[in-house]
C-alpha cells in the first residue's frame, strides 16, 4: 500500500504554496482568462480542396506549441504558477512537465525550472526517510523561487 505524504510534508508544500502565490499576487487571473488571440479555423479555410486524407497534418503541432511559448517561458511559467496554486508540486509528472515546457525558456526560468527537478528528484528519493520534510520543503523553495524568476520576468500573466 502506497504511503501518502506526511501531514508535516502537506503542510510544507501548502506554506510554499501560499508563499509563492503572495509573489504572484492578483495576477493569475489574467494568465487564466486571456484566450488565444489566433482563432483554430483559420487552417480549414483552404480545406476546401479534395485531398482531404492528407489535410490532416500530424506534424503541425510540434511547430505550434513551440511558437505558443511566445515570450519563451511562458508556458513554463503558467504550468509552475499553477501547480504552486493547486500546491500539486509533488504529484507525479507535475515537474517533469514544468520542466519540459522549460525548454525553451531563455536561461533564468529554464535554469529554475532545471533546480526544481533537481530539487523534486532528492524528495522522491527521500520518501519516507527522516529527510523527506526538508527535502519537500526545498521542492516548495525552488518553485517559489521560479514563480519569482516568472514574476520578476513578467512571464506569470503571459503563461
Amino acid at each position: 500500500m502506497p504511503r501518502s505524504l506526511p501531514a508535516f510534508a502537506r503542510s510544507v508544500l501548502t506554506a510554499g504554496s501560499l508563499i509563492a502565490a503572495g509573489l504572484v499576487g492578483g495576477s493569475m487571473i489574467a494568465a487564466c482568462s486571456s484566450p488565444s488571440s489566433e482563432p483554430a479555423s483559420a487552417p480549414p479555410a483552404k480545406a476546401s480542396s479534395a485531398p482531404v486524407p492528407s489535410a490532416p497534418v500530424p506534424s503541425a503541432p510540434a511547430p505550434s506549441a513551440a511558437s505558443d511559448d511566445e515570450p519563451p517561458g511562458a508556458i513554463a511559467c503558467g504550468k509552475a504558477v499553477r501547480a504552486v496554486s493547486d500546491a500539486s508540486l509533488m504529484t507525479p509528472g507535475v515537474v517533469a512537465d514544468i520542466t519540459a515546457a522549460s525548454g525553451t525558456a531563455d536561461a533564468p526560468v529554464a535554469d529554475a525550472a532545471q533546480a526544481l527537478s533537481a530539487a523534486y528528484t532528492k524528495a522522491v528519493a527521500a520518501h519516507g526517510t527522516d529527510a523527506e520534510p526538508d527535502a519537500v520543503a526545498a521542492v516548495s523553495a525552488a518553485a517559489a523561487e521560479l514563480v519569482k524568476i516568472c514574476g520578476d520576468s513578467g512571464l506569470e500573466t503571459v503563461g
